[in-house]
């Protein structure tokens, strides 16, 4: 069902698979233990292209979630902006309850508008 991606990454970090914060997504992703990174529809610009930039260069996908910080904080004690599945099928079971989104920018969260524009990060 479409949508719920909070039970979904609760469903993650109950198996061990959900790895939380810039730095322990970033050095997943590197690692090649990374199936999916997720950020919240409240992460600031900085941080989107940052990540947006590691995931790039790792070939790893990143997309964006309508939910917020505060409405994740649950899932990991915290307020965390920035997920990775690292689990393969946990991974498809999160992209299944994303909403639809604009392939040319993986990255937009749900609730941007079209016309919204995001910067590439610096090669």
């Amino acid at each position: 069902m479409p949508g719920n991606i909070i039970f979904a990454l609760s469903l993650c970090r109950k198996a061990g698979a959900l790895v939380t914060g810039f730095e322990a997504v970033k050095d997943s992703v590197f690692q090649g233990r990374a199936q999916l990174v997720l950020c919240a529809g409240d992460l600031s610009d900085g941080s989107r292209r940052r990540i947006g930039f590691v995931c790039e260069t790792q070939d790893v996908p990143c997309r964006g979630m309508a939910e917020t910080q505060a409405a994740l904080a649950h899932i990991c004690k915290r307020p965390t902006g920035i997920f990775a599945v690292t689990d393969p099928e946990l991974a498809k079971l999160c992209k299944k309850n994303l909403p639809a989104q604009d392939a040319a920018d993986p990255i937009r969260t749900a609730g941007a508008t079209a016309d919204h524009k995001e910067e590439r990060p610096c090669q």
